[in-house]
């Protein structure tokens, strides 16, 4: 005789207990639907299952069969294959996509999970997480910009290791970048001229203490008569742009940019090795493509409707603010000294000697010097360096022989001055 096993968890059991109970006119109908958070006719229901199939009946019905949407072995070990040969880094969130995109397998997330796990290609790592001070979002899109650098192998050693220069928008997620060889004056500088092209100039920029946006030195004396502190180009260039700065006071304050570093060297990693990129060039036409891609899968809408980023006025020269600039003086034979290099002032003027102009070196490499408003003509002057004359010693030879003492002869001048013999005449004389 074949005996059938079901198994009941707590849940049911005491489910059961409860209908018994009714079924023993232990209790009322109604005292059961109230328990068991059911209407009464659900309670009749599961009375009349009970009666003609047994206990077992309280389980649900498709305990114990296959599913009818199960998904067949052949096609769990093709995936599996999939995924191991082209995917096998990939989260089973982004593996999904993938296969959806590339392979038009559509799969859900936790479908795969579980073929990944089976198959070995995925381990929850469960972390522990810290607990920072949270800082609200800002309400308006463009209020404020985070920025900053991220050094990393994007390409994987099929290209150099570049340097991700990120922005992304406090109150929306909106991200752009640019890659560039490393991070300083320049890469800020131009990523920020594109940014601004594109979106416009934002309220403020929240930076960390990077030294291209914050200096340890002292303030000039220049400085010190404007009542200004000592800041760096790209600080300069912001306060001329009317763009508040303001410094990250550790790596946790900008917790959101560095998740979103974190998100992109995940994915952003994986689809540049998909794409095949190889180099710098390569990748910034990538970026251009999958960028608001991304962003319309991550972005998130503002709390207030509102763009604050303001349109770049017609009289603003980005060309003019982006650049190495700083403060000189013409001396009285108009010469004008730059970074080691030295200028002459063509057709100047007896009103210029001694007075201070602005100097701006570009990246391009071209030089431009203005006064009062207006650009001065100019010559480079090549000054020679100084000739260092280096006085050559004649190398010792090892056959030269030591001079001897010289010893005169028997007849030699010098012997004959006797000083005894010299007093002697001396005291015949006296």
């Amino acid at each position: 005789m074949r005996e059938d096993f079901i198994t009941l968890s707590k849940r049911e059991i005491e489910r059961l207990r409860i209908i018994h109970r009714v079924m023993g006119k232990q209790m009322t109908q109604v005292k059961a639907s109230e328990l068991l958070g059911i209407t009464d006719r659900q309670v009749r229901n599961i009375i009349d299952k009970i009666r003609n199939n047994g206990d077992g009946a309280i389980a649900h019905g498709n305990r114990g069969r296959v599913a009818a949407n199960k998904m067949p072995a052949e096609l769990e070990a093709r995936i599996g294959g999939i995924v191991k040969r082209r995917y096998p880094d990939f989260g089973p969130k982004f593996a999904s996509e993938k296969l959806e995109e590339r392979e038009e397998i559509k799969i859900s997330k936790e479908k795969l999970r579980q073929i990944m796990i089976a198959k070995g290609l995925w381990r929850v790592r469960r972390r522990r997480k810290e607990v920072h001070q949270w800082r609200e979002r800002r309400a308006y899109y463009g209020e404020m910009v985070q920025m900053d650098g991220s050094h990393h192998d994007w390409l994987e050693s099929r290209g150099p290791e570049l340097v991700f220069m990120g922005y992304i928008d406090d109150a929306t997620n909106r991200v752009f970048g640019f890659f560039y060889d490393y991070e300083g004056v320049y890469p800020a500088m131009d990523s920020f001229k594109r940014y601004i092209s594109l979106y416009g100039l934002p309220k403020s920029l929240y930076l960390d203490k990077h030294s291209t946006y914050k200096t340890t030195r002292q303030p000039d004396t220049d400085e010190l008569l404007r009542g200004k502190v000592a800041e760096t180009q790209f600080e300069r260039a912001c306060g001329e742009l009317e763009i508040e700065v303001i410094h990250a006071n550790s790596p946790q304050a900008k917790g959101r940019i560095e998740r979103t570093f974190g998100t992109l060297q995940d994915r952003l990693i994986k689809e540049l090795r998909l794409a095949g990129v190889r180099t710098k060039e390569e990748a910034n036409p990538f970026l251009e493509w999958y960028l608001p891609i991304y962003n319309e899968r991550f972005s998130r809408v503002a709390r207030e409707e509102g763009d604050l980023h303001r349109p770049l006025a017609k009289h603003i020269n980005l060309r003019e603010i982006f650049c190495i600039k700083g403060k000189r003086t013409i001396n009285n034979g108009y010469i004008v000294k730059w970074r080691g290099r030295v200028f002459l002032i063509e057709n100047p003027s007896i009103a210029m000697r001694r007075r201070k102009i602005e100097v701006m070196e570009h990246f391009d490499g071209e030089i431009a010097i203005k006064f009062n408003g207006r650009y001065l003509k100019f010559r480079e002057i090549i000054v020679p360096k100084p000739v260092q004359i280096l006085k050559l010693e004649k190398p010792k030879s090892e056959s030269v022989k030591k001079k001897s003492k010289y010893i005169p002869p028997a007849d030699h001048p010098w012997r004959r001055h006797n000083p005894s013999l010299h007093h002697n005449s001396f005291r015949e004389r006296i």
